[in-house]
């Protein structure tokens, strides 16, 4: 009876120390993979959902999340404006879901900033820019791989466009 007890007593230690090393590896694997995590594809998962999003700037962005690309996020403060908000001038979010969406597919991940901003430009949308240091209400004339130009709504004269690189970019509000 002894060396049956011993032996039931070695076995329950056996599966007990196999149990933690399960856990131990899903919480080591759990890690990875929340490691592989972009912000972008949290974004994507917060399709319709209200977020708060504070810039680089200190501003903060309140709405509703319309659509995301790996580059950039559209919030919709209210049914009719829009806020494009580049993902890199996003410093913290609040109201975020703890999941992520799947990443990018191909197609998905070419809709870069520019595309963006040239359907802005293809509309003749009226945006105000916001972008490191300065803020111009205007129309989006020329949008290039890096850089967009924008003309203030009461210019006098067609040289009177700024033009923003994409990396100073903060806010593009419609409406």
């Amino acid at each position: 009876m002894r060396w049956e007890a011993l032996f039931a007593d070695l076995e329950a230690g056996l599966d007990a120390a196999a149990a933690q090393d399960l856990r131990d590896e899903v919480a080591e694997l759990t890690r990875a993979e929340r490691a592989q995590v972009r912000l972008a594809d949290r974004l994507r998962a917060s399709r319709a959902t209200p977020l708060r999003l504070v810039l680089r700037d200190g501003q903060s962005v309140d709405g509703v999340v319309v659509d995301t690309a790996p580059q950039w996020v559209l919030l919709a403060p209210d049914p009719v404006r829009r806020a494009l908000v580049p993902v890199p001038a996003v410093t913290a979010v609040v109201g975020l879901a703890p999941y992520a969406a799947p990443s990018a597919g191909e197609v998905e991940r070419r809709l870069a900033l520019g595309h963006a901003l040239r359907a802005l430009a293809r509309d003749r949308t009226a945006v105000r820019v916001d972008a490191d240091g300065v803020s111009v209400s205007g129309r989006l004339e020329r949008v290039g791989a890096d850089h967009v130009d924008v003309t203030p709504m009461h210019a006098e004269r067609a040289t009177a466009a700024w033009t923003f690189a994409f990396d100073a970019l903060v806010v593009v509000r419609s409406g």
